[in-house]
Parts: C-alpha cells; structure tokens; sequence
C-alpha cells in the first residue's frame, strides 16, 4: 500500500474534510461567537488537530517565547475588578507599594535575561498613569530595551499623547486585556467599562505599539462567553500580536475568591480556539499557570500555545519556579526564543 493511501492518511483526510464546513479559514478576521461556538463543540482530538495544523502554519510548533512579568507599582488600586487583588477596596493582604526605582527594575531586567526571558513586562497598579508618574517608567522601558529585551507595560488607561510617549521611548508592546466578553463585563468590573479599555488599545494601536490583549477564564462565565471574549479579539483589526490566557487564581478577599475552578479540558479548548482565530498571534499561557500539572501544560501547547510568563511570581500571584519549567521543556523537546 502506497504512503498516499495508508490508514492514517485516510483518515487525516477524513478529518479536514469533516472539520471545513465548521471551521473558518484561518485568514478571516470575522470571527462571531457562534463560529468559536463551533469550535469548542468539537471532539476534543479533532480540535486539538485542526489547532495543531494552524500552529504548524505559522510558528515552530516547538518553540516557546518566555516572558518575565514584574511588578513595579504594587496595589492601592482604585478600580473594583472582581479577580484582582491589588484593588484596595479589598482585604487581600496585599498592601500598597511606592514605584520601584528604576534602577532596581533594571537590576530584575538583567536577571530575567540570564535566566532565557526574552520579553520583560512590567505592570503598575493604576487606573491609569499621570504624567509624573510616565517619566521614570519610560526611563525603564529604555533601559531595559538597552539590554536586548523586548519590552511590555500595562499601566491602565492611557491620556492623550502617552502612548506616543511610550512608542519614542522604544516600547514593543502593551498589554491591556479585554478580560471577559462584553455581555459578562459589568459583573466584573463597574469602575470603567470594556469600551473604556478598546480606547486605550486603538491609543496604543494608533502609537504603532504592538498589542497585548487577552482574557481571564474561569470567573463563572459560560461556553459561550468564552467564545464571545475569543471572537471579540479575533475580529479586532488587526488581532492583538500577544494574547494572554489567564485561569483565574482565585484570590482570598475578592469578590471571586469562590468560584468554581473551570474544568482543564474546556481551559484547553480555549486555548484552541485563541490559536485557531488568531494564527499569527503568540498566544500565552499565563495566569493559573502553577495549579496546572505538567500533563496539562503539555496539552496548553499542544493545542497552539507558545508563550509563557516565566519566573515565580506574576504580579502579586505565584508562577512556577523557573527549574519546573526548564525540566518540563526538556522533557517536551521545547526550546525557548
């Protein structure tokens, strides 16, 4: 029997050809919650294969690009998102911290590059910056991109003429999360709405930074808003160039602390379905990375997920030590770029 015409490339065809009438080209931007819909009802092989074959199509299907998240402006936040521990409306025990220095960010910078990041973000507890607080941050972004990192800010809403400001200092990308759909938003968040945050994106957008936008899952929300969140970033214009897929931490103290965790396989499939409707994007396993086992981070990338948050602590949540993840990617075969 001929290579052509084995059992496995029968059915290899079988399942394209079972997978075109419900799947999307991978170049269409118009993605509706309906069409993701489809794509989480899936059989779960027929998923993660289809996720696989987008994968492959773009990116080295083992390599995994490593960034190192710090947080330089710790709590005391005035915003009342549900998941988050830095808003001072909640008792966390996480207390409010000044800005770091800027040369102790570098210091930390200089760490995560020896230890294989090559992407540093730095985030700040704010609703958004004032201009006082934008110069020393933008001394960081410079000073970090004179080690050779690429570097990443989330700083909350933007005013007119700061992302300009951050775009000359050099920074590479700016990370502000749609973080559910916009059905479910205002059970989240009340202090600012989701348009409120597709503001700060075009801002950014407009700047010529590269976006940074994902989504928390796991907050009780369902299947469909799951797609929902995943379509809305999908058909952004372009889609965001980094998408983070959070698993809510649940946090002791927040308004979330007790939802139930979302089952591993339908966390798995929207990590799918980001790969699928957004081929060209690197797509991050972030938060809830630690309470993963090994198997399931293993899925994470199987079903398209190529980048990591790397280093113990995310913000003010843990992350797993950074001799975890090395022995994991040995054993996957993965390299880090």
């Amino acid at each position: 029997m001929s290579a052509s015409h084995s059992p496995a490339t029968s059915q290899a065809q079988e399942i394209k050809l079972t997978l075109r009438p419900r799947i999307k080209k991978a170049e269409e931007s118009d993605w509706t919650t309906d069409d993701v819909v489809a794509l989480f009802e899936l059989p779960f092989n027929d998923l993660m294969f289809r996720a696989q074959q987008v994968h492959r199509e773009h990116f080295d299907a083992n390599a995994v690009q490593r960034s190192t998240l710090l947080s330089i402006k710790t709590g005391g936040c005035s915003e009342d998102c549900g998941y988050c521990s830095q808003a001072k409306r909640y008792q966390t025990g996480v207390e409010a911290e000044a800005l770091m220095p800027v040369e102790e960010v570098v210091a930390k910078a200089r760490i995560a590059k020896e230890s294989g990041a090559s992407r540093f973000c730095m985030g700040a507890a704010w609703r958004g910056p004032k201009d006082r607080d934008l110069e020393p941050v933008i001394e960081m972004v410079k000073q970090v991109k004179a080690l050779g990192l690429e570097t990443c800010v989330t700083l909350g809403m933007l005013r007119e003429g700061q992302a300009q400001q951050l775009a000359a200092a050099g920074l590479d990308y700016y990370n502000h999360n749609l973080d559910t759909a916009a059905e479910e938003y205002d059970s989240i968040i009340t202090t600012h709405s989701q348009a409120d945050r597709f503001d700060t994106i075009a801002k950014v957008r407009d700047a010529g930074i590269n976006v940074c936008a994902g989504g928390i899952v796991g907050m009780g929300e369902s299947r469909r808003s799951r797609a929902a969140l995943i379509a809305q970033l999908a058909s952004m214009e372009p889609p965001p160039e980094s998408v983070p897929i959070n698993n809510l931490v649940r946090v002791e103290g927040t308004p979330l602390a007790d939802v139930p965790p979302i089952d591993i396989f339908e966390f798995i499939r929207t990590i799918a379905a980001a790969r699928i409707t957004m081929p060209k994007s690197y797509v991050r396993l972030s938060a809830g990375r630690r309470e993963m086992s090994d198997e399931a981070q293993s899925l994470c990338f199987l079903a398209g997920a190529n980048s990591i948050f790397y280093g113990d602590k995310l913000l003010t949540t843990g992350n797993p030590e950074v001799s975890g993840d090395e022995a994991l990617m040995q054993k996957l075969g993965i390299k880090s770029v």
